[in-house]
């Protein structure tokens, strides 16, 4: 697409950013952080770093002994998501999208207004609070990236009606989600999560290529390919090679942007240590840009007896724009990737298998629910044993066919459909899963 647009994304953990990250090449003068000094003045700096440590910290809460529960019940308070069912007219404004309309009304978004205002361009932004901040601020067409499989009513405007953000849906239920809260139809595209293009390839092909090499590894038995071997050849043509030889499967454990859950790369590695000396199985810890994580991975890998010439290593970057190079690169070859259930669920259409760590907050909850759904994602059991469950689920069948189901169900073309509406307006709809 020749036309640029405003990106704006959020430094809250990492999924606003992994969402527009792909949209990189058509930002104006980069992408934009709400909050940060670039532009915002120092009051709004103060505003923002209390918001986002307010977040961090409690993110990271629960594994405090006696307080920590407690602690991280008021996070999920604070993103609580109401049951779908019974269907109903949710378009009401909760305390949430009041408080976050007195936090705009004393300043937040200011600075970003400001900028906006220097340049007549659409405005597309993964993050709620930019999104009805630059409603507010600027007269200019906004639309907004849903970063999971359904959200909490502070997304949408205290009057939805009447609002002008237009949205991007990853998927049915946030669709759905939308329209319960009083956004019309004519503002709801069901584009997909925007998946990285350099995983995806013109025509599909890199995608292809990548989930050919995968299911062969992921299906020891051949149990995958006698069942399923006309539909896959249906699909990836001649990237499928149903008598390529194997090779060591690939693990990737990635902590979340906030560096929860380290802890449990400990059973992970422990468990691994002897399939990974023997080449069966290569293994990622992936740290993002946390120095710590990054230091307590390392750590352990150096009390296990394990180095990358083992088939080990650490992925690390403090720059999250080279972290999300290289992090999509390393999903090219990565056959089984474990994290909890955040944005990166919707990896699962590039065909890649989700071991589902425990959930933090409700939306995650609900994403894990979705990929359950899906068929795509598959239940942590104890980590210190996972060497065996692993080796089951291998075995059984049921990694190469979450791997096909992610990759037939879920959206993957994403940033072409966030381009083709930005370009036309509309967007064409397609069921064919080389298409959407």
């Amino acid at each position: 697409m020749d036309k640029k647009v405003w990106i704006v994304s959020a430094n809250m953990g990492l999924g606003h950013q992994r969402a527009t990250y792909p949209l990189r090449n058509i930002a104006h003068d980069g992408i934009q952080l709400f909050g940060e000094e670039s532009i915002c003045n120092k009051k709004e700096r103060r505003q923002w770093k209390i918001f986002q440590n307010s977040y961090e910290t409690l993110s990271r809460t629960r594994q405090i002994p006696i307080i920590g529960p407690y602690l991280f019940s008021i996070l999920e308070k604070i993103q609580n998501i109401s049951p779908y069912y019974p269907m109903r007219d949710q378009s009401k404004p909760s305390l949430q999208v009041k408080s976050l309309s007195t936090l705009i009304n004393r300043g937040m978004g200011k600075g970003m207004g400001i900028k906006l205002n220097t340049k007549d361009l659409p405005v597309v932004t993964s993050f709620y609070a930019a999104a009805i901040a630059a409603e507010r601020l600027t007269n200019l067409p906004v639309y907004c990236i849903i970063c999971d499989a359904d959200i909490n009513r502070v997304w949408v405007s205290e009057k939805p009606k009447e609002s002008r953000i237009i949205y991007f849906a990853p998927c049915g239920n946030a669709m759905r989600r939308l329209k319960e809260y009083g956004v019309p139809d004519e503002r709801i595209f069901l584009t997909g999560f925007p998946l990285p293009m350099e995983n995806i390839g013109k025509n599909m092909d890199i995608i292809r290529h990548d989930l050919s090499k995968r299911l062969i590894r992921l299906d020891p038995t051949r149990r995958f390919r006698i069942i399923h071997g006309e539909e896959v050849k249906h699909y990836l043509g001649d990237k499928w090679n149903p008598e390529a030889k194997a090779g060591p499967i690939t693990l990737t454990y990635s902590v979340g942007g906030a560096g929860a859950q380290a802890e449990i790369a400990e059973g992970v590695v422990k468990s691994l240590k002897k399939a990974i000396k023997g080449n069966r199985i290569k293994l990622n810890l992936v740290a993002a840009h946390r120095t710590e994580v990054k230091n307590y991975f390392e750590n352990l890998l150096r009390k296990t007896g394990l180095s990358e010439g083992d088939g080990a290593r650490v992925v690390f970057n403090k720059n999250k724009d080279l972290y999300f190079h290289e992090f999509n690169r390393l999903m090219r070859d990565t056959d089984i990737l474990w994290t909890k259930p955040s944005e990166m669920s919707f990896y699962c259409g590039l065909g890649i298998p989700i071991i589902i760590a425990p959930p933090i907050g409700p939306h995650e909850v609900y994403n894990q629910r979705w990929l359950r759904d899906l068929g795509a994602g598959l239940h942590q059991s104890d980590p210190q044993y996972c060497g065996e469950w692993i080796m089951d689920y291998l075995v059984d069948g049921k990694l190469s066919l979450a791997a096909w189901d992610g990759f037939l169900y879920a959206r993957k073309l994403g940033v072409e459909k966030i381009e083709e509406v930005l370009k036309t307006g509309t967007m064409g709809r397609h069921y064919s899963p080389l298409l959407r």
